[in-house]
């Protein structure tokens, strides 16, 4: 799904379009209650994490999961994740084997974030982590499932975009929330701002309840490969691809074509031969990222530079303070 233009309008300026879906919207959190109300979460054997969020659409939750799943391989611990694998067609639970599965089997984050530690896809997400906890694992990361009542979550991280913020601030399908700010950030336990520090100013400025949140940013991991001054076509399909596209201008690329696709978009051969035609006959590299590439043909993916990014707050601290409370219990 491509969001709505609107839904990117300030929230003191919704547009039209919102106004009108106004009513819409009580009847999406009508459901959410009720369905609220007739779930009694299931307590998983061991502690879950979920890291979440309140909007529809990418607000840097993959990064920050991986930054979390090798930061817990550093410390010995043993955490697994649990995701239902969009894009997917295994029910699970399933433990993902990076080395046979493809993203159209287990879904390409799943897929991705395999190679860094013990991935587990359940469309039944108490089925999973009852799967994680008979395989070993001392702690749960619940890939989403901020809003599903489902499996009960010991604590919640939810993830920010700086850039995008929470849009208008109205409730789906008048807007890209899932649920109303006040509310969600009052269930987590933490949350975390991502973008440069003028989109984090920005926000913060918009969104003053962000003010306890820890600021993190997207860097980009040194390859042996610089594309300073490097002419480049650049494709992506994830929640926001001018993010990626952002960061190349950061590292010094000149874009000179830019390809967004929807998140999670299906490559097939036929597309990704014409980027790489384009890119030959404007004699410019080809990138895209990390989750991109795990959705190419596997014959085609040495023609496509991938580009690496990591999660880096400007405070672990706090996170490891939560971290610890799980791991240490009541």
């Amino acid at each position: 799904m491509t969001p709505p233009e609107f839904w990117s309008n300030p929230p003191n300026r919704p547009g039209w379009q919102a106004r009108l879906l106004a009513p819409a919207t009580l009847l999406w959190r009508l459901g959410a209650n009720i369905r609220a109300a007739r779930i009694t979460p299931t307590q998983a054997p061991v502690p879950v994490l979920c890291i979440g969020n309140l909007t529809a659409g990418g607000t840097g939750k993959t990064p920050l999961v991986a930054a979390l799943m090798e930061r817990l391989s550093e410390s010995g611990v043993p955490a697994h994740l649990v995701s239902k694998g969009y894009g997917g067609r295994i029910t699970g639970p399933h433990l993902v084997d990076p080395t046979e599965d493809r993203a159209k089997d287990v879904g390409d984050e799943p897929l991705m974030l395999a190679a860094r530690g013990l991935v587990w896809v359940a469309k039944d997400r108490v089925a999973g982590a009852r799967a994680a906890a008979e395989a070993g694992a001392k702690l749960i990361l619940l890939d989403d499932g901020f809003q599903n009542p489902a499996l009960a979550k010991d604590a919640a991280i939810l993830t920010v975009d700086a850039g995008a913020g929470f849009g208008n601030g109205r409730l789906i399908p008048a807007g890209p929330l899932r649920e109303p700010v006040a509310s969600g950030l009052k269930r987590a336990d933490l949350a975390v701002l991502i973008g440069p520090e003028a989109a984090r100013q920005q926000a913060l400025a918009a969104w003053p309840a962000l003010g306890a949140a820890v600021p993190a940013e997207l860097v980009p991991i040194p390859t042996g490969l610089p594309l300073t001054d490097t002419d480049v076509i650049a494709f992506a399909g994830i929640g926001r691809p001018e993010k990626f596209f952002d960061t190349l201008r950061q590292m010094g690329a000149r874009l000179a074509e830019t390809h967004p696709f929807p998140d999670h978009h299906a490559y097939g051969p036929a597309i990704i031969r014409r980027l790489i035609a384009r890119a030959r006959s404007s004699d410019a590299m080809l990138v895209t990222t990390e989750k991109d590439a795990v959705r190419l043909p596997p014959d085609l993916r040495a023609e496509v530079m991938t580009v690496l990014v990591r999660l880096e707050p400007a405070d672990w601290a706090p996170i490891d303070a939560l971290l610890d409370r799980l791991l240490d219990g009541p």
